[in-house]
């Protein structure tokens, strides 16, 4: 962020104001995180703030601290309308397009408040009046760490902040092991927990709280698991059918793409999940090296990301949408056997 814009949400942030923090839909851990660690920062200032999210979270983040006060625009919507409308501010965290946030797109766009944007994708739109965007960055979470050290405020992170940025640059970085996490992002890790970030109980609270219905699904997944040699690609398919049958809850597929991409030879994994609900295939693509996900995903699936994380949907049926990925991939055979 730029030393002028710096000054700029000082100068702002030096009155009481009203306060909105909306992450993306399908929130996860790192927009949990940086939206809740936020949250508490701002409250130090004796501001006004309200975290409203698109939709509703994973149950196994709903323990992060003030996870309980977040609104969940998809049955709120009235209330959420009002306090978006009437804020001052309002904090877009882990995404940089009003579409991410699915039906808050509308009155998002018609905000007369003051944007602030906070984000590590790629390709920002242009809707925010100060834009804190850097792509390099491990997580949003890191990004708000340093965002409330360049405003001269890091003593005031406690062990709620803490807590809460902690757990999003460990989730979103896999536990410290994709290739964004930076000597830097280590050392931030070292703050965290000086300044009383858990790591055990987190990881434990993350990724230990499995019910058997949730590993059962993940065995279903892992039998569709299908490798494509030739593509060094493996995919994973899950029918709404198949996640109905063990009771799936927001979260319980969370990763398990990842299980593709741990292959043997494998540099592209995805996973489609069908989605009858909302008439879609939730699609997320994962990638080694530099075979960008990020280029696939915009092109053929809607979506976008990171270089090597991404997502998209596609309308089609799921059988559909698998033979489109499927014949898309030649294309991509010289840069995925180079890799």
């Amino acid at each position: 962020m730029e030393k002028h814009d710096i000054t700029g949400v000082k100068a702002l942030l030096s009155t009481k104001k009203k306060i909105v923090i909306v992450p993306h839909k399908n929130p996860d851990g790192d927009a949990i995180g940086s939206s809740l660690g936020l949250c508490h920062y701002l409250l130090k200032g004796d501001h006004k703030v309200h975290v409203v999210v698109p939709n509703e979270f994973p149950s196994f983040l709903k323990w992060i601290p003030g996870g309980d006060a977040i609104l969940k625009y998809d049955s709120q919507s009235r209330f959420c309308d009002a306090l978006i409308n009437d804020a001052d501010v309002i904090f877009t965290l882990d995404f940089n397009a009003f579409h991410r946030t699915g039906d808050m797109e509308p009155v998002l766009a018609n905000s007369q408040a003051i944007k602030i944007m906070i984000d590590h994708h790629q390709s920002p739109d242009d809707y925010a009046q100060f834009t804190y965007s850097d792509v390099s960055m491990s997580s949003t979470c890191e990004m708000v760490y340093n965002f409330i050290d360049k405003l001269g405020d890091a003593n005031k992170i406690g062990k709620d902040i803490a807590t809460c940025l902690y757990t999003g640059i460990m989730t979103d970085t896999g536990s410290f092991r994709f290739a964004s996490t930076t000597s830097t992002t280590h050392r931030v890790i070292a703050e965290l927990m000086d300044k009383g970030a858990n790591n055990a109980k987190i990881h434990n609270s993350i990724y230990d709280s499995n019910s058997y219905e949730k590993l059962q699904l993940l065995g279903r997944a892992l039998s569709n698991l299908k490798v494509i040699p030739e593509s060094r690609t493996a995919y994973i398919t899950l029918s709404q059918d198949e996640l109905n049958q063990f009771n799936y809850k927001k979260g319980d597929t969370e990763g398990v793409v990842n299980y593709g991409l741990s292959l043997d030879g494998v540099v592209l994994a995805a996973i489609f999940i069908e989605d009858k609900q909302e008439g879609i295939v939730k699609i997320s693509l994962r990638s080694k090296g530099n075979f960008s996900v990020n280029d696939m995903s915009r092109a053929h699936f809607n979506g976008g990301g990171h270089i090597n994380a991404a997502g998209g949907r596609s309308e089609l049926s799921l059988n559909e949408t698998v033979e489109k990925f499927i014949s898309i991939l030649p294309s991509y055979n010289k840069a995925l056997n180079d890799e």
